[in-house]
């Protein structure tokens, strides 16, 4: 069904996880719920995409779209560190590279990079604190985990046998989120009880086997139609030759590629059904889109992704909603009708 009897058009929100890059889906998310048109009716997120999926679902069941506007912005305010991002605004995408570039090889960021390299985060001991605990734990979770929609589900990687764990409903906290967004480079483990398993599991970051995962948001009742809001590129142009340029490159292709086997996935369901060698409506006809802004991105690095700059939060909010316009211009008319991502162009 193209719209709900509101006659407004209903659409799943995959939102992948990229740290501090996580703003420019704020920015989408902003633009598409001053959108009078649409209707979110599932999120499926991984680690900032967590973060910002519970931020929306908390704040849309507290007060609807201008809740959950107010309680992104209070996500993004918590990460940032300041009370008005719109400070920041004068800061053009062609001054992002050099504060980038800048950062990347910076004293702090390159010692940063070499104790990860050789030690674990758990030399620290009793000393070590998550430093998402204050942000997740100041959620609403009677908010984030009510029934209604959109429905929410938030990804990791289950460490003792590389599966994906889906959470939703009452299984979301912050211990779950928290693990969505788990660099084991980084952050030590989350460790916790597993209903699925029954036992005490870790977690490491969900974007090993999700980023976002795709099929949460085909179940019953949610619409055909999938935004993905896609912050990791998934095409890079320059060939990288730097040592953090190559392990940038890595950390992109190995998290874009549990949404590639999916998107794969659908497109051949998609040429079955339209052989006719798979009946019209023994499967669904999942209908992908996408918004994204790899010219930004390509510009960016995985220190960005670490470190919070406000500047850079605010170029990537303000990238997001024009990226958001730009989708909307283009291609709302085709929610509920078509694809507007070619996936037989992509994996042709």
């Amino acid at each position: 069904m193209a719209k709900g009897k509101s006659g407004r058009k209903r659409i799943n929100l995959a939102l992948q996880g990229g740290g501090a890059h996580g703003a420019f889906t704020w920015g989408v998310l902003e633009r598409f719920l001053q959108d009078p048109d649409l209707e979110i009716c599932g999120i499926s997120g991984t680690s900032a995409g967590a973060l910002n999926g519970a931020a929306l679902k908390a704040g849309f069941v507290a007060g609807g779209a201008e809740g959950a506007r107010e309680n992104l912005a209070w996500l993004w305010r918590q990460v940032s560190g300041v009370a008005d991002l719109r400070l920041q605004s004068w800061m053009a995408p062609f001054g992002i590279a050099a504060v980038s570039q800048a950062l990347e090889y910076s004293w702090p960021v390159a010692i940063g990079d070499a104790v990860s390299n050789v030690t674990s985060p758990y030399v620290y001991g009793p000393f070590y604190r998550n430093p998402l605990t204050d942000i997740v734990s100041q959620m609403d979770y009677d908010h984030v985990c009510n029934g209604v929609a959109p429905l929410l589900y938030i990804c990791a990687t289950r460490v003792r046998n590389g599966k994906i764990r889906v959470f939703s409903g009452d299984e979301i906290g912050p211990e779950a989120i928290m693990a969505s967004a788990c660099l084991p480079t980084v952050f030590q483990a989350v460790e916790m009880h597993d209903a699925e398993t029954g036992q005490t599991e870790a977690f490491w970051d969900g974007g090993y086997t999700g980023n976002p995962a795709l099929f949460p948001l085909f179940g019953k009742g949610l619409p055909d139609d999938i935004v993905v809001i896609n912050i990791n590129p998934l095409e890079r142009h320059d060939l990288p030759r730097t040592p953090k340029q190559i392990q940038n490159r890595i950390n992109e292709i190995s998290f874009n590629s549990s949404l590639l086997r999916e998107l794969r996935a659908i497109e051949f369901v998609q040429r079955l059904i339209d052989s006719g060698r798979v009946p019209e409506g023994a499967m669904r006809r999942v209908r992908v889109h996408m918004v994204a802004d790899d010219a930004l991105m390509e510009k960016l690095s995985v220190a960005t992704k670490l470190v919070p700059l406000p500047a850079v939060i605010a170029t990537l909010y303000e990238a997001g909603q024009s990226a958001a316009d730009r989708f909307l211009e283009m291609h709302k008319d085709k929610i509920g009708v078509e694809s507007s991502v070619d996936l037989p162009e992509m994996f042709g």
